[in-house]
């Protein structure tokens, strides 16, 4: 006797419904991109649209960076913080000579180039002690980088004293990260623009086509099947957090050169935004899944959402309720599609 599999379980077959839960996300954000562009007629204009590009370069890094710890099935929430502490790092390397709310008082401003260097050996350093803590200790990942974000910011607060620095070189400002490489209709795209486009072609060959990449999956897909199969475990997530370390501090430059300014605020919920966007862009929390090109279209949608609640005028506070929503909406389709492929 032989038995037929229903039609939903048959292999090739399609299925509109799981098909619309699986892209309910991106559908639901689309829905209210075109509700915006019918009450704003000016939101798909080439200003929004580019200022919307500029955005989504300036915090992809970040979103790589995170996208990397959730394939390993873990998350970091010290981002935000390490973005903030290093964006002052580099406001004070950068203060130009002889000004009277100079930070450091004798000297004179480094070279660009060597502070991005500096910062994202900060947020290395960060990364280094969250990863060895998870993997040699063990500890969970919530817990470890909400430790290191509170460290963080204690670290930044004490040293700069509350202080804002906004006296930055010109170099940092304008004629180095946020120079316009060139015009769209009346709208300008800044250097870090093709800098975020160089950083995600490095990160995707680094993902994709390197021994350490494919461990970073493997770990992330299952621990110990990796450590019996001869990858090193503890220096795989090590190095995961290191990297997403080193991109959060390179976030922390671009941020502060983009606003002209360091601040206490500045880095603030980074993170939540990062990882929302990731688990939109399709890595998925379960762990050992996750591509390059899905966090860049998250992070595009992310952006997509916070200018569309600008061009409605929706209040800054109301924000933090969509972004809560949109984490947990995205969180429980992504377990969805982990249980229907289990």
């Amino acid at each position: 006797m032989t038995t037929t599999k229903p039609a939903s379980k048959q292999k090739g077959s399609f299925n509109l419904v799981n098909w619309l839960l699986d892209h309910a996300m991106l559908i639901i954000i689309i829905l209210m991109a075109v509700y915006v562009q019918i009450q704003r007629p000016q939101f798909f204009g080439v200003a929004s649209l580019v200022n919307i590009i500029n955005l989504t370069a300036a915090r992809l890094p970040m979103a790589m960076g995170v996208a990397g710890c959730i394939i390993l099935a873990g998350t970091d929430l010290s981002g935000g913080r390490v973005a903030g502490l290093t964006a002052f790092i580099a406001a004070i390397l950068l203060q130009k000579a002889g000004v009277s709310t100079r930070f450091i008082v004798d000297g004179s401003p480094w070279w660009p180039g060597f502070v991005i260097l500096t910062v994202m050996a900060v947020g290395a350093c960060v990364g280094l002690l969250n990863g060895f803590c998870m993997g040699k200790f063990k500890l969970h990942p919530f817990i470890v980088t909400l430790a290191t974000q509170l460290i963080t910011y204690g670290v930044y607060l004490t040293v700069s004293n509350s202080k804002q620095i906004s006296s930055l070189d010109a170099s940092y400002t304008t004629d180095f990260i946020t120079r316009p490489l060139f015009k769209i209709g009346t709208t300008s795209v800044p250097t870090y623009v093709l800098l975020a486009a160089i950083l995600t072609c490095l990160m995707w060959l680094i993902w994709n086509k390197t021994t350490f990449g494919k461990n970073m999956f493997a770990v992330g897909s299952n621990e110990e099947a990796a450590r019996v199969s001869g990858v090193n475990v503890l220096m795989t997530i090590i190095l995961v957090f290191m990297m997403a370390g080193a991109l959060y501090g390179y976030t922390g430059f671009v941020e502060g050169a983009r606003i002209g300014t360091s601040s206490p605020s500045l880095g603030l919920n980074y993170e939540s935004d990062a990882i929302s966007a990731a688990v939109i862009g399709g890595v998925s929390f379960v762990g050992g899944t996750g591509k390059i090109s899905g966090v860049i279209l998250g992070v595009f949608m992310m952006q997509l959402i916070m200018s569309g609640m600008t061009f409605l005028g929706i209040s800054g506070n109301v924000t933090y309720i969509i972004k809560g929503a949109v984490i947990l909406v995205a969180c429980i389709l992504d377990m969805r599609k982990y249980r229907a492929k289990r």
